[in-house]
């Protein structure tokens, strides 16, 4: 009974230690995403006035830009995915990768082939073990992503899709991350970044009824569009980017204040059990010594006689 006993409380004190690693993990992810939210708030704004210049010159003007026209028969698309470096963040990870494999399936039925692209360490060891062809990967960012990490990340996808299909270039560009909508909820969501969808991009970059301005565009509309369409896309990719790093950090802090609970429940169990084998181990010993007392008393009473 007694190896019974210290069996329970080494179990005890190794679960009270990873209780607070987890509860310090939860405290350290609960500051992250508070700062995450800042920058999702803070990038916002510049993302939209981006949009709506972008509008300006694409609803403006008769110019047919690359980045603004759907290509007749498009034959391949670009699929970039936004994962984590990290894990113990639930199904942070893996809600992303299936949304992906589901439009990487929807692609594939409508006859394009599908490159892919991949943020975070996670996402490419996913698809390297399934051995999948990964044309560019990224990681080493994903828990504070900069500016400039975005700027990284679009650089190919742009290339790609102003390179001629034949040529190794994409005629779609498509996005999968994961929503921020609050602490407790996470979405991960597909958008198409290029080409733009003009009607889709004017009602989100102005309120219902504004009427956009007109413009003159020097030296040429299809020059602006040249300058303003990358920003574009470095602006929508960085948003995503900030998106998915705070869903992720929610996440793990969801998933950190779970196993701390279950790691108390756990140690209340596991208290209670040695309690009672402590007592049964005390019981044990009491009735030993009444037995031998008990016998003693034989002995004796037998002796005298």
């Amino acid at each position: 009974m007694g190896a019974q006993l210290r069996v329970y409380k080494r179990r005890i004190r190794s679960v009270s230690a990873t209780k607070k690693i987890t509860k310090a993990m939860e405290m350290i992810a609960a500051s992250r995403v508070v700062k995450a939210q800042r920058k999702v708030a803070a990038s916002t704004p510049y993302a939209t006035e981006l949009t709506r210049a972008v509008t300006a010159v694409a609803t403006g003007s008769n110019t047919k830009h690359p980045l603004t026209t759907e290509a007749e028969n498009p034959t391949r698309a670009a699929v970039l995915l936004l994962t984590s470096d990290r894990g113990l963040a639930g199904a942070f990870n893996s809600n992303a990768i299936k949304a992906a494999e589901k439009l990487t399936a929807k692609l594939e039925a409508e006859g394009k082939e599908v490159v892919n692209f991949i943020v975070g360490r996670r996402g490419v060891a996913h698809y390297n073990f399934r051995e999948r062809k990964i044309a560019e990967s990224f990681t080493g960012f994903t828990d504070d992503p900069s500016y400039a990490d975005a700027k990284k990340v679009a650089a190919p996808l742009i290339e790609a899709i102003e390179t001629e299909t034949a040529e190794g270039g994409v005629d779609e560009l498509h996005i999968v991350y994961t929503e921020f909508v609050s602490m407790m909820t996470q979405t991960a969501i597909e958008a198409r970044l290029l080409p733009l969808s003009l009607d889709e991009v004017a009602a989100e970059a102005a309120p219902k009824g504004e009427i956009l301005p007109l413009f003159d565009f020097e030296p040429s509309a299809e020059d602006v569009l040249d300058a303003l369409l990358p920003r574009y896309v470095e602006s929508r990719i960085y948003n995503a980017l900030l998106q998915s790093a705070a869903s992720k950090h929610a996440a793990t802090r969801r998933a950190m204040k779970s196993a701390t609970d279950n790691a108390g429940e756990l140690i209340e169990t596991l208290t209670r059990l040695a309690n009672q084998a402590r007592q049964a181990e005390i019981t044990q010993e009491i009735s030993e010594i009444v037995g031998g007392a008990s016998a003693l008393a034989d002995a004796t009473a037998g002796s005298d006689r």
